[in-house]
């Protein structure tokens, strides 16, 4: 029997700077490595949105004809085909439907805040179903029907986002 094959290494991508760091050493992210979506109105027809989050409101699209609210926000209404929405606010509180946590595998500039939790929540009043980080408590802690509260905070350079935070364990959570 003869000794097995030696195995080629793998070629490696140079690793890039979270964009955070890039930013502290005056590098920039490739566009397809950088996990944030671009806001502006020369990147995209949905800015509205992060432009809302800056002024720490959460919100999405409700079409004019059909009343049919989307999520994500949307330029035209997946229904009826018209471009015809509103942008409306979302509430700022919902419930755990469902949660995991991260433990490895972590997306770019996310790895030093391994291991965190990413959950489903259900808006409290409104017909949606949002994904997003879970932050507050750490992920061993929460279990399904916690309350948590929208929370937008600011990323990259000038950008924002949107997570929810669990608060304090209590007998309302369960």
């Amino acid at each position: 029997m003869s000794a097995p094959k030696p195995r080629r290494p793998v070629p490696r991508m140079a690793t890039e700077p979270s964009a955070p760091a890039a930013e502290a050493v005056g590098a920039t992210v490739p566009y397809l490595l950088d996990f944030l979506p671009r806001e502006g109105e020369a990147e995209t027809r949905l800015s509205r949105f992060y432009t809302r989050l800056r002024e720490g409101r959460l919100s999405t699209t409700r079409c004019r004809k059909d009343g049919t609210t989307t999520w994500p926000p949307r330029t035209v209404c997946p229904a009826c085909h018209t471009a015809e929405l509103d942008w409306i606010d979302l509430p700022e509180t919902g419930h755990l439907y469902a949660f995991s946590a991260v433990l490895g595998g972590a997306p770019l500039g996310m790895e030093a805040e391994v291991p965190f939790a990413v959950g489903l929540v259900d808006l409290d009043g409104a017909p949606l179903r949002l994904f997003g980080r879970i932050v507050g408590r750490p992920w061993a802690e929460l279990s399904v029907g916690d309350r948590v509260a929208v929370e937008t905070y600011p990323v990259a350079g000038d950008r924002y986002f949107y997570r929810f935070r669990a608060g304090p364990a209590g007998p309302h959570d369960r």
